[in-house]
């Protein structure tokens, strides 16, 4: 189990601040219309939801940026986006963090990715999805790849983050991922369920319990299983750790040498995972970034996450709600 202190903490968190952080992946606009239900439907047997307010915010690889802005750091979003309205939507979300959009590539061939979420009495009724998943052409991958060396020049850390829309292509992670080890910088990826051999070179990989299962090839079903699934994937692919994370189980920490840290869950109360995954990455990446060992940005990446989850909707956590869990 890993330890922090509160002192080592604040001195970690005091130095998020400014940190340059990088965060090539999907981004996506996650739209909530939130309302009452009273009555049934006459015209089919569902639920009508008298909505009474709409809110916005950013998803996917957008939730790692606005994580990391909470958390003091400075993130540069790169990724893919439509010619549309929603495009316009995410842009305008950007700048109202103070985050620039010069890296959100637009292409004509594709919509904006949104997910809508209907909630009722703090409960999701029904989610709509307008997204594409094809692959972006190699043009759009060209683009995206200059913008990301560009963007390495004055950057701390790189974050990769993959929801399987299209854009993290084998031959674009191959080029920027190599480009990010050149410059020797930490690179902290979280995957999506597929084989990982593209993940590499990176410094973290972050899949869940389900995920370093199906990439292992190893049903985790007790600790046991869960040390060999993690020890083969930390053998498998060019990184210096994997962290799996396990929902109410916490996280499990493997580094080099064999090394294996389980950290429980801090979470007092879970009202939403949603996010959360994308509140560990960003905190373990500014983390790392400030000079944390891979055992402390862990530790401060799962009492993120327990704050998070005690939240509902898509949400962030910021350095002083960090510091007060622990």
């Amino acid at each position: 189990m890993s330890t922090l202190s509160r002192e080592r903490a604040k001195t970690l968190t005091a130095a998020f601040g400014g940190k340059r952080i990088v965060v090539l992946g999907d981004l996506m606009l996650d739209e909530f219309i939130w309302g009452r239900v009273r009555r049934i439907s006459p015209e089919a047997p569902v639920p009508v939801v008298e909505v009474e307010r709409q809110t916005l915010a950013l998803g996917g690889a957008g939730n790692v940026v606005s994580n990391l802005v909470a958390l003091g750091s400075v993130p540069s979003p790169l990724g893919v986006v439509g010619d549309d309205i929603d495009a316009e939507r995410l842009r305008y979300a950007f700048r109202n963090l103070q985050v620039g959009v010069d890296g959100l590539v637009a292409d004509g061939s594709r919509p904006t990715t949104v997910k809508t979420r209907i909630i009722a009495h703090n409960q999701q009724v029904v989610r709509a999805d307008r997204e594409s998943r094809a692959a972006i052409s190699e043009e759009i991958e060209d683009r995206v790849s200059a913008r990301f060396e560009s963007e390495l020049e004055t950057a701390d850390a790189v974050v990769v983050s993959d929801y399987s829309k299209g854009l993290l292509t084998a031959r674009l992670l191959g080029r920027t991922l190599k480009a990010a080890r050149a410059r020797g910088l930490i690179v902290c990826l979280d995957p999506k369920l597929r084989g990982f051999t593209h993940y590499q070179p990176v410094t973290v990989i972050t899949p869940n319990n389900q995920e370093a299962s199906e990439a292992a090839g190893i049903p985790i079903e007790d600790e046991a299983s869960l040390t060999e699934a993690g020890r083969k994937l930390l053998s498998s692919i060019d990184c210096r750790a994997v962290l799996v994370t396990r929902g109410e189980e916490g996280m499990s920490l493997f580094t080099d040498g064999g090394r294996v840290t389980h950290i429980p869950t801090v979470a007092r109360e879970v009202y939403d995972v949603t996010g959360a995954g994308d509140t560990v990455i960003a905190t373990l990446a500014v983390a790392l970034a400030a000079g944390a060992s891979l055992e402390e940005a862990a530790a401060l990446a799962n009492y993120a996450a327990g704050v998070v989850v005690g939240k509902v909707g898509t949400a962030s956590v910021t350095r002083e709600e960090l510091l007060a869990t622990i």
